[in-house]
């Protein structure tokens, strides 16, 4: 029987009682699926409840084969050994007993049939960029983005006929990316990935649209999905404007009735007044325009109600296109101004810039390297968070820095409160009308820190950050697109692309770093050096 999952009916809700699925029916068959849906939709709850992390609160889910799941955050233990990770120390250690001559019928129980065990990690190993790790070394002496591919390689040694991946090149550089890229490729079973990265999107055979509970199914890859929503929103504009034109005119025919019948009832009433016809006919008449009176307005107002339900129903249809805006004064930095110089600055990990690095103007910076290159660490000296080993890096204008793990917020302070944090000066209105330009409008920005989604709680520390007094005209962003989905990109790249400062971005994230306008790339790989777009998008 071929792998398959199942949800039926399914329901949950998190502990305060904010239901995330009711009576929910999804299906995965065989082929690689691109589960999509801004923050908060639910996706990486749905693949913990597949994988059994989760219990529902009702409904089912029914899994044909073993399933596998590589989480959003992975954390390993840093003293294990690879091996153990990988689930083959014992089968390794009873090969290597047996080799050596101990033919204990333990042994051979513990290898089982899989002989190879030991070789088919090496090769896994290899083909995700980690042959040079060996089995041997410990967690504790591997990066980050190694981790995750390390955990994957796990994964994939224990042949799981269901494989759910949540956002899976976080924390990769590009070279570990494109290893991924390849593993999911190759993939035969049933695969679902939750991911903001459109190349891993474009790899995938259709795309589940995660929305407001409900799955809409669209065929193909991430590009074949936006060029169907596109359709399908120019088609729910039309509708609406449709809708707003019929309830107009409804609007204009109860009118133009009620004065009518206004009209029939003076009259009725005129005609009873001068007694021109016998009593009891001059009150059956004026009795008669009234129920037809009623008769008719209840008709267009009926069909008023109706318009007013096609309208809600067509504007429901059309997704929030709502982008951040940013017109911030005192941000715009002149061609040619000093910005920033960094002068044989060696990091307090091992990188180093040799001479001297200086920063003029509005200038757009991406600044690339391997996992554990010391991107974040530079960044960090920078920002004046990390004291360099030697040299200097001095900024010629305020900066501000938002690092990886968002932690610039209070999450026990409101969003308008972080905000007020970095700009003690402004009053609380002038305080909300700029939150409102980051989409936080009325009672959102009196939402705790702590209760915001991923997309929400980036905007809000974007906002705490580009509206802090005095104004950045530095603004540095580590691995920004991290965890956000496809709506909250687009709107961090429309706020970015308003921004007048300069821009210093980490990424692996190429398409990202290309919508935003990049003018200069940095490499750093022990040493700072200039490279180019091509020469980065070149696969290693």
């Amino acid at each position: 029987m071929s792998a398959s999952l199942t949800c039926t009916s399914l329901a949950f809700s998190w502990p305060d009682g904010t239901p995330v699925f009711e009576d929910l029916d999804i299906a995965f068959g065989p082929g690689r699926t691109g589960l999509v849906g801004v923050n908060g939709s639910g996706k990486s709850t749905l693949l913990k409840l597949i994988a059994g992390e989760l219990t529902p609160a009702d409904g089912t889910v029914r899994v044909a084969g073993e399933v596998g799941h590589l989480p959003q955050n992975v954390t390993l233990d840093t003293t294990l050994r690879v091996d153990e990770v990988l689930g083959i120390a014992a089968q390794r250690a009873a090969l290597h007993a047996i080799e050596a001559g101990d033919v204990s019928e333990a042994h051979f129980e513990t290898v089982g049939d899989d002989w190879d065990a030991e070789e088919r990690a090496l090769a896994t190993l290899g083909e995700l960029g980690l042959g040079h790790i060996g089995l041997d070394r410990t967690v504790g002496e591997v990066s980050g983005g190694e981790s995750v591919l390390l955990r994957l390689a796990a994964l994939l040694l224990c042949r799981p006929d269901v494989l759910l991946l949540d956002e899976p090149t976080n924390n990769l550089d590009l070279y570990a990316r494109r290893r991924l890229y390849a593993a999911v490729a190759s993939w035969s079973g049933v695969m679902v990935i939750v991911s903001h990265d459109r190349e891993l999107l474009e790899l995938v055979d259709q795309i589940a649209d995660l929305r407001s509970g409900e799955v809409t199914w669209y065929g193909g890859n991430f590009s074949a999905y936006e060029e169907s929503l596109a359709t399908e929103q120019d088609a729910a504009e039309r509708m609406v404007r449709v809708a707003e034109a019929d309830l107009k005119r409804q609007k204009r025919e109860l009118v133009e009735a009620h004065s009518k019948l206004a009209q029939r009832t003076r009259y009725a009433n005129k005609m009873y007044d001068n007694k021109r016809e016998p009593r009891a006919v001059m009150k059956l008449k004026r009795r008669s325009a009234q129920v037809s009176a009623g008769k008719h307005r209840i008709m267009h107002e009926g069909k008023l109600a109706e318009a007013k339900e096609r309208l809600d129903e067509a504007v429901e249809a059309v997704r929030d296109d709502d982008v951040i805006r940013v017109d911030l004064p005192y941000t715009s930095v002149p061609p040619g101004r000093d910005v920033l110089t960094l002068m044989d600055l060696e990091l307090a990990y091992g990188a180093r810039v040799k001479g001297g690095f200086d920063l003029r103007g509005p200038e757009r910076v991406a600044l690339i390297g391997r996992n554990g290159a010391g991107k974040t660490t530079l960044l960090r000296t920078i920002a004046g968070e990390l004291a360099p080993v030697s040299g200097e890096a001095r900024a010629h204008v305020p900066l501000r820095f938002l690092p990886q793990r968002l932690d610039v917020l209070d999450d026990e302070l409101s969003v308008a409160e972080n905000v007020a944090r970095f700009a003690p000066a402004a009053t609380n209105n002038r305080v909300r009308a700029r939150l409102a330009r980051f989409l936080f409008r009325g009672a959102r920005a009196d939402q705790k820190a702590a209760t915001l989604s991923g997309g929400e709680r980036f905007r809000a520390a974007l906002a705490a950050l580009m509206l802090a007094e005095p104004a950045p005209q530095l603004l540095m962003l580590d691995e920004p697109t991290n965890n956000l989905d496809m709506a909250s990109v687009r709107q961090l790249t429309s706020a970015l692309e308003s921004y007048e400062g300069a821009l210093i971005v980490a990424s692996h994230d190429l398409p990202f770093l290309e919508s935003i306008g990049i003018t200069r790339w940095l490499l750093l790989d022990g040493e700072l050096r200039e490279t180019t777009a091509e020469a980065v998008a070149e696969p290693a």
